[in-house]
């Protein structure tokens, strides 16, 4: 195998060391008036983008509790990190010095990857990088101000209505104080610290854009997510550590099982199995205090994507690993636990498999139409199902499918067309990703909740064309008003609703609408939020571990406030949410 240095970076002939590790304003000039001039080939960029994966799976719980709404579900870091390690997995065998050549098949690798609408970004940045060097040998510090430039310029085209104080406004920041670098420095080092920096500041200054992420008191969790790609390649340039380096390099070379697709949100924690996701908020004692700084240390130690928040009142623990009693037992021992969620990945990741009734869709004559669906839940995946959905991608928030995902169900539909309910605000834009790349005439109808995917699912009629079926499912989507109800987070403002960690919340259409003391308070005030008595059917799915009992008693509640309404109450087995209300 070929050799590569700590610097990742050096001159296209031999240098001396002195001038190799210039950054000073005085060395930038020298260098721009020497006839040597540093370059990245395919070796090199491919470690950068190792080292790029590798912190950012290390930051990715840090990126995904920047979530703007206090909900237990931000994926941000999980799409970004699961992205990127599709990006590294496509070259890591690779041992290629045409620069052009391994950043198409990094393009190629994070497109087909790609998961939530944050990693569908960040595969377009990458994609506008690739397409500007694509027929480069070897690239300089002017050559990648370019491909910074043009990767946000694709990005920015990628998005239906761009918003500023996301990903894209860091992007483009970042491009313009490189392109400024550049125009006086040929010093590569210097232009990767730049483009670090800059992506930091600008992401500090998100919250000016968005009124939401002031309100918030957060960061766009998008932004940072890129200034992590940035400062990962920062830190392999300077030598620091990044963690893992072996053990990423014997996943990404081993095979895989066949039939077994990657999930989001996890890595293998040991072998043969994905191991657990442990999440739970700890009430200090009376009269006690938590030290949130220790506890961060022992969750660390215990196994990975480790994430501790809070305060010396309350704090908010999350890990992954084989034993899930272990953390459990040890916050017991500190306060009381609550909002107790053990998720079992390897059952998680065997759910993406398809299911041998899906396999054998080939051995079946060729549907017509085939409507393929995304679920979180058993319950929810029965439900689509009985209203005529042929395949259902078990996914949702913190499970996001990946485009390949969708294109291998596309597949075992075995029909001449297809329609895709991607029932999730942050999956839509995979959805339309993988509709653009099937060989199979694919469209999507845009729903952003299970609700609105269930009312689609019924919309849907075998003996209408496509175009009227697109329609008509679409109008019906349209209808529904979708109400979930699940645990905060943190103590925040947002829409003029104060609530505080651990506080019981409801979302109307994804916005944080509601607050209140209990399930059954909180579900009560966000029907009357939604004037659920102007409506026909309030439908309950209920999950997050709660009982059918439980959910029962809420279900009773609502139809003794809403006579005039049906109320149906079904098991949706979703996690992170006891309710996902359809109001129509």
């Amino acid at each position: 195998m070929r050799h590569v240095n700590t610097s990742m970076i050096e001159k296209s002939q031999s240098i001396n060391s002195a001038a190799a590790d210039s950054s000073s304003d005085s060395s930038e000039n020298t260098d721009r008036n020497s006839n040597a001039r540093l370059t990245i080939d395919g070796i090199r960029l491919k470690e950068l983008i190792k080292a790029a994966y590798l912190w950012l799976r290390r930051q990715e719980e840090v990126i995904n509790a920047y979530n703007v709404y206090p909900v237990p579900d931000g994926d941000t870091g999980t799409n970004m990190m699961h992205t990127m390690r599709s990006a590294w997995e496509a070259v890591a065998a690779m041992e290629e010095a045409h620069v052009g050549t391994v950043a198409k098949a990094i393009s190629n690798g994070a497109l087909r990857g790609s998961r939530g609408n944050s990693g569908i970004i960040l595969s377009q940045l990458l994609r506008g990088f690739a397409r500007s060097i694509e027929h480069k040998e070897i690239v300089d510090a002017q050559d990648l101000a370019v491909a910074f430039r043009e990767a946000a310029r694709m990005a920015y085209q990628g998005v239906a209505t761009p918003v500023e104080g996301t990903i894209l406004t860091v992007a483009r920041e970042t491009a313009d104080a490189v392109e400024h670098y550049a125009s006086h420095s040929h010093d590569l080092r210097g232009l990767l610290m730049r483009a670090r920096d800059a992506s930091y500041d600008s992401t500090q200054r998100t919250p000016q854009h968005l009124k939401i992420l002031r309100d918030a008191g957060v960061i766009d969790s998008g932004g940072y997510g890129f200034y992590t790609i940035l400062d990962g390649m920062k830190r392999q340039i300077t030598g620091e550590d990044l963690g893992g380096n072996n053990d990423v390099t014997a996943a990404a070379n081993a095979p895989r099982p066949a039939g077994r697709s990657k999930l989001a949100g996890t890595e293998l924690s040991q072998e043969g199995g994905w191991g657990y996701d442990v999440q739970y908020l700890i009430y200090a004692p009376t009269g006690t205090a938590l030290d949130v700084i220790a506890i961060r240390g022992t969750i660390e130690a215990m196994g990975d994507c480790p994430l501790v928040l809070g305060d010396e009142q309350v704090v908010k623990v999350h890990v992954h690993v084989p034993d899930p009693g272990v953390p459990i037992s040890y916050g017991s021992k500190l306060g009381s636990l609550r909002d107790v969620v053990v998720e079992d990945m390897q059952a998680q990741s065997e759910a993406f498999a398809p299911s041998a009734q899906e396999a054998d869709a080939n051995s079946a004559p060729e549907l017509p139409v085939a409507v393929i669906a995304v679920a979180a839940g058993e319950g929810l995946a029965d439900v689509l199902k009985d209203f005529g959905v042929h395949i259902v991608i078990q996914g949702g928030q913190t499970m996001n499918p990946s485009v390949d995902d969708f294109l291998n169900a596309i597949d075992a539909a075995h029909a001449r067309s297809v329609v895709l309910l991607p029932n999730n605000g942050n999956i839509v834009m995979t959805a339309q990703q993988a509709a653009e790349l099937s060989k199979i005439p694919t469209r999507v109808v845009i729903t952003k909740t299970i609700p609105q995917g269930i009312a689609a699912a019924i919309g849907f009629n075998f003996a209408n064309d496509i175009d009227t079926n697109i329609a008509s499912m679409s109008e019906a989507a349209g209808k529904v008003i979708t109400g979930e109800i699940t645990t905060s987070t943190r103590t925040v403002t947002i829409n003029n609703v104060a609530v505080h960690n651990g506080q019981t919340i409801g979302l109307v259409n994804d916005k944080l609408s509601v607050a209140g003391e209990s399930v059954l308070e909180t579900t009560l005030a966000l029907l009357a939020k939604v004037d659920a008595g102007a409506q026909e059917l309030i439908t309950l799915y209920y999950g997050n571990g709660m009982t059918a009992t439980d959910a029962g008693v809420v279900a009773d509640a609502v139809r003794t406030a809403y006579p005039d309404q049906i109320v149906e109450l079904m098991s949706g087995g979703q996690p992170h949410y006891y309710f996902v209300i359809g109001v129509e």
